[in-house]
């Protein structure tokens, strides 16, 4: 398998596509990052409307060539990496095709029966607000945080819902009969649900002293409970900095693999050189 060539076009390719230290990267990333904000806020102007009939052309040709610059960095990025699947089928992959296709598809979807279809197929261009992901450094630590106190989080959750339960069947054996709201359990619930996450819609709320009671003590263990979540991750977050490794944003032409040291030769997920002197 040929290795890529420090000063091969593919080479330089991949560098300015797929890594931010270099200028080259750096510029590419920043006129990326605006072309992606430009988009999303096309988008929502294009939900009100005022504002897509009074500049639907304008705001249609704009997205176009939004839509033909994705086109292009799309096919660049497949173009620069040696096993064009790993990209194509990777998170960033799928989530630059869907950003990308609901313009074509619009060829297609023509005829009044088809507006729906195609209004909804152009909102998957929000997608694009995710590709933002790759330009915040800090989202890996706070997304292997996040995987990292799952269990957690999952076993949290479990507990406040059978607290909600517990909380809901009791107002509904204290204010049943009151017409307060409380006309069956899974209502009761709903309403320990909102009143323990504090919303407080107000659409049901206690009559009795001591419905107000309960309802007094849930709303102070919502304070507390909503803490807990915080926390775990906090904690998690502050772990996975202190392993966390000096590193840059090279990316193996072969594997896709990310966030190499600096001084690694070789990737350390499929073993392939990175550069070559």
């Amino acid at each position: 398998m040929d290795k890529p060539k420090k000063h091969s076009w593919r080479f330089r390719l991949h560098e300015i596509i797929y890594e931010a230290d270099t200028p080259a990267g750096k510029v590419f990333d920043i006129i990326l990052f605006i072309a992606i904000i430009v988009s999303i806020i096309f988008v929502m102007l294009e939900s009100i409307e005022e504002i897509d009939n009074k500049y639907h052309t304008l705001l249609n040709t704009a997205e176009w060539a939004i839509t033909i610059l994705f086109s292009i960095e799309y096919i660049a990025r497949i173009i620069a990496v040696k096993k064009p699947s790993k990209y194509i089928f990777s998170f960033y992959g799928v989530i630059d095709l869907l950003s990308t296709i609901p313009k074509y598809l619009s060829f297609f979807l023509v005829g009044s029966h088809s507006l729906v279809a195609l209004r909804a197929l152009r909102l998957l261009r929000v997608f694009r607000i995710l590709k933002l992901t790759r330009y915040i450094g800090e989202s890996t630590n706070l997304i292997r945080a996040l995987k990292l106190s799952r269990a957690k989080i999952i076993l949290f959750m479990m507990f406040v819902f059978i607290l909600c339960v517990i909380l809901g069947t009791v107002m509904y054996l204290v204010e049943s009969g009151q017409d307060s709201g409380f006309t069956s359990i899974p209502r009761s619930v709903y309403w320990a649900i909102v009143t323990l996450t504090t919303v407080g819609y107000g659409d049901i709320a206690p009559a009795t002293a001591l419905g107000q009671l309960i309802a007094s003590v849930i709303m102070l263990m919502g304070y507390a409970i909503i803490a807990v979540p915080t926390g775990i991750v906090s904690a998690e977050m502050v772990r996975t900095n202190k392993r966390s490794i000096e590193t840059n944003t090279q990316t193996c032409q072969y594997c896709m693999a990310r966030k190499h040291r600096d001084n690694a030769k070789y990737c350390y997920n499929c073993g392939e050189l990175l550069n070559e002197d």
